[in-house]
C-alpha cells in the first residue's frame, strides 16, 4: 500500500475511534445525568410515614443500561448516591462503539409517574429534561474529542472531562 493510501487509513481508523469516543461520553454523560436527578426517598414530604427500616434509593438503583435490547424487570437494588448504578454500566459505556443501540430503562412501576412530576424532587421528570439537552451533550462530546480528550479523560466519567 502506498503512503497516501497508508494515511487515508489511519484517517478513517482516527474518525472511527473518535465517533466511539463521542458516543461513550454521550453515553456516560445520560447515564450520569439520569442517576443522578432519581429522586431518593424523602419522608418528610410523604402523607403518611414510611415502613420501618426504609431505605429511599431503589429507583436511582434501577437504571439499567443494556446494549441491542432492553432491559426488563426490576430489579431489587437500593443506591442512595448513584455511583453503584453508575458503576455497574461503566463497562458497558467503555465497550461502547458507535452503530450500536443502548438503552437505559427504570423497570419500576413508579418511574413513569416520576417523569411525569410526581416527586418533588424531579418536578418536571428526568428523560425529558435530558431530552433537552442531548443536542448539548453531543456539542461537548464533539468539542471535546476535536480539542484532544482522551479516551482515558473519558473514561473518568463525564463529570471529569476536561471539555
Amino acid at each position: 500500500m502506498g503512503t497516501f493510501a497508508l494515511q487515508i487509513a489511519a484517517w478513517v481508523q482516527k474518525t472511527k475511534d473518535d465517533t466511539d469516543k463521542v458516543v461513550r461520553y454521550c453515553l456516560a454523560s445520560i447515564d450520569g445525568r439520569l442517576v443522578s436527578r432519581s429522586p431518593v426517598g424523602d419522608a418528610k414530604y410523604w402523607k403518611h410515614a414510611p415502613p420501618k427500616g426504609y431505605v429511599g434509593g431503589r429507583f436511582r438503583g434501577n437504571w439499567q443500561m443494556s446494549v441491542g435490547s432492553p432491559a426488563t424487570g426490576a430489579l431489587n437494588i437500593i443506591d442512595q448516591d448513584g455511583k453503584a448504578t453508575i458503576a455497574a454500566h461503566a463497562g458497558i459505556v467503555a465497550a461502547a462503539k458507535a452503530g450500536e443501540v443502548f438503552y437505559l430503562m427504570n423497570n419500576l412501576p413508579y418511574a413513569s409517574r416520576i417523569e411525569k412530576g410526581w416527586s418533588r424532587q424531579a418536578p418536571v421528570g428526568l428523560v425529558a429534561l435530558t431530552v433537552v439537552e442531548w443536542s448539548n451533550i453531543v456539542d461537548a462530546a464533539v468539542n471535546g474529542v476535536r480539542a484532544g480528550t482522551s479516551s482515558a479523560d473519558f473514561a473518568q466519567g463525564y463529570q471529569s472531562y476536561s471539555i
